[in-house]
């Protein structure tokens, strides 16, 4: 029994049972207190993100502090809505608050409701917190920006969306937040949309994106067609009487949705290329909300999944392809947020292996997207502070030696890397050792992909370390290495505490697995390793992994440019495991190629078409146009004529 199964809610020392979610709901009014108040939550960034739209260049010197604020006051609403909802009895802590029925036809009808319960407040919470905290460090970032108005726009829009889909009370309002979360991606990560590579990188994450929102309409319309209803607890409750045929190709959408927000396997070429917008974008998109959207909507819908054997299988393999495909490319990327961008994409296959367990693994992957939320954020943060004092500088390999001119990002940084590389007791050896556990209680193939994926996590992370950090200085003539502001730094240094006591916190102070269970259901699993021994093994391989990256990169001899006689693997993972260039032979170039037919069709078949039919008619008013002279003897002569032709057509009718 793993050390967050302690944590959960059982007497008298018993084997762990089956926890089942909570199906009771109850309104905002019934609830009281400051719920019917929780609209607001979205209100206020919503709010924020229209007025800069609309106020203009006016509000240039006021306008970030004005979108620092509204997120700020949604965490103290926030704040105010968790406290409350853990004075509630464990049964009714799903609240609904039901603002107006904004869309119906026929039989159909989604109301604009939103739902809080132990899942969905522990995302606001996320949200929130850090995307108040990433607001605050974009002022120092973006402090020389001459758009920071519209950045702050987009940011305060981003927020609002993503509350939204996790506030949503059923799939069609769930689906207005996931689309504009991903629009407000496209804008964030092309804001300088001046330099190629930033619009490329915008317009490719939002068609990869489309590609896997295409899973969450048929979803939705699967749904209602089945059940007649898109709301999430009447279609919970429908599930069980629907075929396994229609469960599983629902899961399957469902999924297809995810794996696109979330940048999995096939769907993460994206992840990397986003890495050309702001610092800011980087850590609140793929630290805390977006990449994590795809978890959040796997384990909201687990009473599908969990009826799809199928499905969740794909879920399973899905995510232990991703945690290594993303440990891979971490190890070989020289650039510090690609790497951090490889790292995501495998902490997220974490996540998606979690919910692949089933209701073994539930509270594990939300547990891990929790801490993931705090160090990954972090270390973004962090890293966007090493580029601010380093004349934007991304390449590790001409940093060194910055211990001593960033003392402050060293630390922040560090906190970081303590928080994800696996070490006691902080915070992934809690919450990634959760999801080891559970899987080698389930499917010990991916528990063992999983110890092995931990090995690379601590390995890359030392690396980029060792090469930022230590070593002597690989400076070039337009560094000059400075400490960020205080305005930057002081929120790196909050998200450091929850890097190294978010894990102590969510299983001794406040248990995570007490909290969640009662909505997503718990199952205890047994892994085939004992949890002591296991615990000393998944350490044991962290450490290794720190020494083997301190010993290769924490030398005075890194070269500056990254040496071209390398291992495949290496220049697999430099490119990314190609995967831009599989999407290329598979995808992009023969849509091209059809889209070329496809317009030599139109152009020469239906374009030609009416083309040819308008030319005959004009060819036969140029010809008919001689047929009038103007003189009365041809018209006579014509109507002469006429005349006799129609007598000879009567004449062999009566003949014939």
């Amino acid at each position: 029994m793993s050390i967050l199964a302690l944590s959960l809610p059982f007497s008298d020392g018993a084997p762990v049972e089956n926890v089942e979610p909570i199906t009771n709901t109850i309104t905002a009014a019934q609830a009281g207190g400051s719920f019917p108040l929780m609209w607001l939550l979205i209100a206020l960034p919503a709010f924020g993100a229209a007025f800069l739209l609309l106020a203009g260049r006016r509000s240039d010197k006021w306008g970030h502090i004005l979108a620092c604020l509204l997120p700020i006051g949604s965490f103290i609403l926030a704040c105010m809505l968790l406290v409350q909802m853990m004075g509630l009895p464990v049964d009714d802590r799903a609240v609904t608050l039901n603002l107006w029925n904004w869309t119906f036809a026929g039989s159909f009808d989604a109301a604009f409701a939103l739902r809080l319960d132990p899942l969905s407040i522990a995302f606001v919470m996320l949200i929130t917190g850090v995307g108040s905290l990433i607001h605050i460090y974009s002022i120092g970032y973006m402090a020389h920006d001459p758009k920071r108005r519209l950045f702050f726009a987009y940011l305060n829009l981003f927020i609002a969306a993503m509350l939204m889909l996790v506030l949503a009370d059923n799939y069609l309002l769930l689906y207005l937040g996931w689309e504009g979360v991903g629009l407000a991606s496209f804008l964030l990560i092309g804001f300088w949309q001046y330099k190629n590579s930033a619009a490329v990188a915008a317009k490719k994450a939002f068609v990869m994106n489309r590609v896997g929102d295409v899973g969450l309409s048929i979803a939705v319309m699967l749904m209602f067609v089945t059940f007649g209803t898109v709301t999430f607890q009447n279609v919970f409750e429908a599930a069980p009487q629907a075929s396994e045929t229609t469960i599983t190709l629902i899961g399957l959408a469902l999924l297809l949705a995810a794996v696109g927000k979330s940048a999995q396997f096939p769907l993460q070429a994206w992840l990397l290329d986003a890495m050309e917008g702001p610092t800011p974008v980087s850590a609140l998109i793929h630290a805390a909300t977006m990449v994590t959207a795809g978890v959040y909507l796997v384990i909201r819908s687990n009473a599908i999944f969990d009826l799809s054997t199928t499905a969740v299988t794909v879920v399973l393999a899905i995510g232990v392809i991703t945690m290594l495909m993303g440990a891979w490319i971490a190890c070989a990327q020289d650039e510090i947020k690609k790497s951090l961008a490889g790292s995501t994409m495998s902490q997220i296959g974490y996540m998606f292996l979690g919910a692949g367990l089933g209701p073994a693994g539930y509270v594990f992957a939300i547990f891990h997207l929790l801490m993931h939320g705090m160090f990954k954020a972090d270390l973004f943060l962090s890293a966007g502070s090493v580029m601010h004092g380093n004349d934007d500088q991304k390449n590790m390999r001409l940093y060194g030696g910055l211990r001593v001119a960033m003392k402050v990002t060293m630390v922040a940084f560090f906190c970081g890397f303590l928080g994800i590389s696996g070490l006691p007791p902080f915070d992934s050896w809690f919450s990634k050792d959760g999801i080891i556990d559970a899987a080698l209680g389930v499917n010990v193939f991916a528990g063992l992909c999983a110890l092995g994926a931990a090995g690379l996590t601590a390995f890359y992370m030392t690396r980029m370390l060792a090469m930022t950090f230590f070593g002597s200085p690989r400076w070039t003539e337009e560094q000059h290495p400075h400490e960020s502001p205080v305005v930057m730094t002081a929120p790196m240094l909050v998200l450091s505490v929850g890097a190294l006591f978010g894990g102590l916190f969510f299983v001794y102070v406040a248990p995570i697995g007490e909290w969640l269970a009662p909505v997503v259901g718990f199952e205890e699993s047994t892994p085939v390793i004992p949890e002591i021994p296991l615990k000393v093994l998944s350490v044991t391989i962290a450490v290794i992994g720190i020494a083997l990256g301190w010993r290769k990169y924490a030398r005075d001899d890194v070269p500056k440019v990254a040496p071209a006689d390398v291992s495949v693997l290496t220049l697999a993972g430099r490119h990314s495991l190609y995967g831009d260039a599989f999407n290329e032979a598979v995808f992009m170039r023969p849509g091209q190629y059809v889209t070329r037919w496809l317009v030599w069709f139109d152009n020469r078949t239906v374009d030609g078409a009416v083309r040819g039919l308008a030319s005959g008619v004009a060819g036969m008013g140029d010809r008919l146009r001689g047929l009038q002279t103007g003189f009365a003897r041809s018209y006579a002569l014509s109507m002469v004529a006429g005349a006799l032709l129609l007598g000879a057509v009567f004449m062999a009718g009566r003949w014939f």
